[in-house]
C-alpha cells in the first residue's frame, strides 16, 4: 500500500494534468478496493457463476460500515493515514491548491471536481484528517471554490466536501464562521446566477449547519471513537502535526489571525445551539426562522425532528 501511495503522491505533485489525473485515479482505486469486496472463496464464486449462468466473476459489492474495522486492508490504510508521510488528505489539498492557481478550463475543472470528491471520501473513511480544516488557510480553499465564477459542478462538489469537513467537528465550524463562510454561502444562495441544483445543495447545507452541535473530546489529547476502535488509541502523529501547524497560524505566520476565536469571539472548540446559529445566519438571510421550524417539525432534508 505504501508503494501505491508513493506513486500516486508523485503524480499528484506534478504540474502535468495527465499525471495528476493518473494520481487521482490511483487514489480512487485504493479507496474503491477498501469499500468494495468480492466473493473470496471458490465456493461463493462457483455459486455466483451458476446463478448468473456465466463464467464471469461476480461484481463487487459495497462493504457494510461495520465490516471495515475487521478488514486488515482497512486497518492498514487507517494506520497509514495517522502518519503525516502517508496522509492522503494533505496531498489532495496541496494538489487542489495548485489546480486553483491554474487557468480555468474544462480539463482543470474536471480535475478539481475529482479531487473534491476524493477529499470527501477520505474524510469519511479517516475522520481525524478533518482536523486539517480547522486552519483558515485550508478552509478558505472551499470558500474560493464557491466563487460565482466557478461552474455549478465545482460548486456542488465543494458543498459536499465542506459538509464532510464540518461533520462532528465544531472547531472546524468555528473556523468556517470566523472567515466569513456564512456570508459566502448565503451570497451564493441569493445570487440569481446560481443554478437550481446548487441552490438545493445550499439549502441542504443550511439545514445541516443549523443542527445543534455535540461537544467532542479534544482529538489531540484523546483519539476519536473510530480511531480507538480500529487502532486501539494508536497514531496521533498526523493530528499533532496539524496542531503544530495550527499554532503557527495562531501566532500569525500564515497571516490568518487567531483561529482560536470564532464569530462573536467564541472559542473555536465550543459548541453552538440551533438558536445561536440562527442568530448568526440571520445576519445574512431573512427566512432562517422558517428553516429552524422545518427542522423542529420534520427534520428538514435529514428527517431528524425533535430538536
Amino acid at each position: 500500500m505504501e508503494a501505491l501511495l508513493s506513486h500516486s503522491f508523485d503524480y499528484l505533485s506534478s504540474s502535468s494534468p495527465q499525471k495528476i489525473r493518473k494520481g487521482l485515479r490511483q487514489v480512487e482505486g485504493l479507496l474503491a478496493q477498501l469499500c468494495l469486496s468480492r466473493a473470496s472463496d471458490a465456493a461463493n464464486r462457483r455459486q455466483s457463476m451458476l446463478l448468473l449462468g456465466t463464467s464471469t466473476p461476480s461484481s463487487p459489492h459495497s462493504k457494510k460500515l461495520s465490516e471495515l474495522p475487521s478488514d486488515p486492508a482497512f486497518r492498514e490504510f487507517f494506520k497509514l493515514q495517522q502518519s503525516f508521510q502517508w496522509n492522503i488528505s494533505m496531498r489532495l489539498v496541496a494538489s487542489l491548491e495548485r489546480l486553483l492557481g491554474k487557468e480555468s478550463n474544462g480539463t482543470n475543472d474536471l480535475l478539481i471536481i475529482q479531487t473534491l470528491d476524493l477529499i470527501q471520501g477520505v474524510l469519511l473513511l479517516h475522520p481525524p484528517s478533518r482536523a486539517l480544516f480547522s486552519q483558515e488557510i485550508y478552509m478558505n480553499l472551499f470558500l474560493d471554490l464557491l466563487d460565482p465564477s466557478n461552474c455549478p459542478a465545482i460548486q456542488s462538489s465543494t458543498i459536499m466536501a465542506l459538509v464532510t469537513s464540518l461533520l462532528d467537528n465544531p472547531q472546524n465550524t468555528r473556523t468556517f464562521e470566523s472567515i466569513g463562510g456564512l456570508l459566502v454561502i448565503t451570497s451564493l444562495f441569493k445570487s440569481r446566477g446560481t443554478s437550481r441544483e446548487v441552490k438545493l445543495k445550499l439549502v441542504e447545507f443550511l439545514y445541516f449547519y443549523l443542527m445543534p452541535e455535540t461537544a467532542t473530546p479534544k482529538i489531540v489529547s484523546s483519539t476519536s471513537a473510530t480511531n480507538t476502535a480500529i487502532l486501539g488509541g494508536r497514531g496521533k502523529e498526523v493530528i499533532a502535526a496539524f496542531d503544530r501547524r495550527r499554532g503557527e497560524t495562531v501566532n500569525g505566520t500564515d497571516g490568518g489571525g487567531a483561529v482560536g476565536k470564532g464569530a462573536n469571539g467564541k472559542d473555536s472548540e465550543s459548541t453552538r445551539t440551533t438558536e445561536e446559529k440562527q442568530s448568526l445566519l440571520g445576519k445574512h438571510l431573512s427566512n432562517v426562522q422558517d428553516l429552524v421550524e422545518d427542522l423542529r417539525e420534520g427534520g428538514g432534508v435529514f428527517g431528524v425532528g425533535g430538536m
